[in-house]
């Protein structure tokens, strides 16, 4: 296996985005909701969110939803951070306990997720798209798929942790930049790197992406890379056997990161998966937190393109809270 760098066609990427796109369908019965290839798009160019905006104005970290800014505010937005809907009503008064928490923590995020509101009672299709049962509901979106959620108004420490472990989850806190991601022109340095993988020497590659990046330290093509590439020493490292220590030793996350590296490797991306979401769900503390730092690294390097990574995220979201 060789890394894919992000500037150079992938053969993989037109099955995978027609199977985002199969994904998405019938997610919301709006007649504005598009492919999600091209939510990402648009998600692309738009600027990042801003908690200097004006709270409720496009673009802020708390946002006014109806169903014609729909698109753009909420499934455009959840390809650069989550989007978490908050469904209320005037009349609701669990509503107006939850609402102003939501907004508190929102503010808090500093645009590392946005708040998006939406007025059930105004939005009624928009309400039965997302098969909202009683108020106040919360969902949160991530790439154009639901993948958390919770009824009534809960505790402000519980709603903490809900968008903590959403934020973790998923892009880990990073926030987007302002500028569109345009493609790097043509570097030697990655050629050469490049040619250490063809040559089959994964220290001299790690070290060749490792120099540009102590150079370019925002590089985005290198810092994948070098991702990979490690990955690839882990799972050589850890050989075959890999499967079998874990397995003789379940309560050994050390093993079961090890393993599970080794699946990825050598291509068996679900198995990788599930083997740290079960380490995930039945361990507590600083154990399953090895787990799930480790798993969200394996999501960067597969990458968010492929719908196993969307699968498993909301996996992880369901296992953590």
């Amino acid at each position: 296996m060789q890394p894919t760098r992000p500037g150079r066609p992938d053969p993989r990427a037109a099955a995978q985005q027609a199977q985002l796109a199969a994904a998405m369908s019938g997610a919301v019965d709006l007649a504005a909701v598009k492919a999600r290839s091209e939510a990402a798009a648009r998600a692309a160019t738009a600027p990042p969110p801003s908690a200097e905006a004006p709270a409720g104005a496009p673009g802020s970290a708390v946002v006014d939803v109806t169903e014609a800014t729909f698109q753009a505010e909420v499934l455009d937005r959840s390809f650069q951070v989550p989007v978490v809907l908050d469904l209320w009503a005037e009349w609701c008064g669990p509503c107006k306990q939850l609402s102003p928490v939501l907004e508190r923590l929102a503010a808090e995020g500093a645009g590392s997720w946005v708040l998006a509101k939406v007025d059930v009672d105004a939005n009624p299709a928009l309400a039965q798209g997302l098969r909202v049962q009683g108020i106040p509901a919360v969902k949160a979106v991530w790439q154009g798929q639901l993948v958390a959620e919770f009824t009534g108004a809960i505790p402000e420490e519980q709603a903490r942790q809900f968008v903590t472990e959403l934020v973790r989850a998923t892009t880990g806190g990073a926030v987007p930049g302002g500028d569109a991601e345009e493609a790097v022109a043509e570097d030697p340095r990655l050629d050469a790197a490049e040619a250490a993988l063809e040559r089959g020497d994964l220290a001299a590659a790690e070290a060749a992406y490792q120099s540009i990046l102590d150079a370019e330290p925002d590089h985005p093509e290198a810092a994948l890379a070098l991702r990979q590439v490690q990955l690839f020493r882990r799972a050589d490292e850890a050989g075959p056997d890999a499967l079998e220590k874990a397995d003789a030793a379940p309560e050994d996350v050390e093993a079961q990161t090890r393993a599970a590296d080794f699946l990825l490797g050598t291509g068996n991306i679900e198995a990788a998966f599930d083997r740290l979401l079960d380490v995930v769900r039945r361990t507590a503390g600083e154990d399953r937190d090895r787990a799930r730092v480790h798993l969200v690294e394996l999501f960067a390097v597969v990458g968010d393109e492929d719908p196993r990574v969307g699968a498993a995220r909301r996996q992880l979201m369901a296992a953590l809270f």
